[in-house]
């Protein structure tokens, strides 16, 4: 097994989103941990929390761009595919996780949405959870077909672009 802590100052890129996630009593399972579903959904709260505009008053990075809350939208984004790598069980806590995006790979219609789950910011050293890699396309709201992202789509998310996931695969 390899040795998932880092230190606080290696824990996040210059091309990383950090979005903390606090988590509920009820994503935990009986044995006591995050429910392999409920890390579905807490990677899902970060991406929306990185890429969707938030409502007006609301705190975002500047990746937060998508109109996803208007149901007016011209486009929607569509999951197409997502993977996920367990590396240790999440514990129950209630400061929130560090979650860290960036984009792995910018496509004409679709990204690839990296992740990495750690334990709280300001722990020394901070404990890599969990690893995962969502494929997000853009859809027209009216054709439900792709559309290719926008010039500024790319302008937001292009400091954001990294080296994707390289998962460790068994033979």
């Amino acid at each position: 097994m390899t040795d998932d802590r880092v230190g606080a100052a290696d824990a996040a890129a210059p091309t990383r989103i950090r979005i903390p996630i606090h988590l509920r009593w009820g994503d935990l399972d009986a044995l006591g941990h995050v429910n392999n579903t409920s890390m579905l959904k807490l990677l899902e709260e970060a991406r929306l929390r990185a890429f969707w505009r938030p409502e007006p008053g609301v705190a975002a990075p500047p990746t937060a761009i998508l109109d996803a809350l208007d149901l007016r939208a011209e486009t929607m984004t569509l999951i197409a595919r997502q993977e996920i790598e367990y590396v240790r069980p999440v514990p129950y806590g209630q400061r929130p996780l560090d979650v860290q995006l960036w984009i792995g790979r910018m496509g004409g219609s679709s990204i690839d949405v990296c992740y990495e789950v750690f334990s709280p910011q300001g722990d020394d050293p901070q404990i890599r959870y969990a690893r995962s890699t969502a494929v997000i396309v853009m859809v027209s709201t009216e054709t439900g077909r792709p559309v290719r992202l926008t010039d500024g789509m790319r302008e937001a998310w292009s400091p954001y672009l990294d080296q994707p996931i390289d998962y460790s695969r068994r033979s």
